[in-house]
């Protein structure tokens, strides 16, 4: 049987992740409070700002921006989106 978690996102019992998604407070945060569904879907957001907004990773700046989106995504608040695009569901 999986594990699961009530995923600070949704705020509901789900599917948790099968490890830690990084080593270290952050990542052990994440395992035991985010679950499986929202951490894919910050996955695919984190590609599309990346993509959208042309971070390089290398830089600083770039992970930190990242760093604060994700805990904005992770915990329901509001966070930034690609320039222009609209979600599949409000098309």
């Amino acid at each position: 049987m999986s594990r699961t978690v009530f995923c600070r996102k949704y705020q509901e019992e789900l599917e948790g992740l099968d490890a830690p998604p990084f080593p270290g407070p952050k990542g052990m945060d994440i395992f035991e409070n985010v679950s499986r569904k929202a951490w894919q879907e910050w996955m695919s957001h984190q590609t599309m700002l990346i993509n959208e907004k042309h971070l390089n990773m290398m830089e600083p700046s770039s992970r930190a921006y990242l760093s604060e989106q994700m805990l904005k995504f992770l915990s329901g608040e509001e966070y930034d989106a690609a320039d222009g695009y609209v979600p599949p569901e409000q098309q």
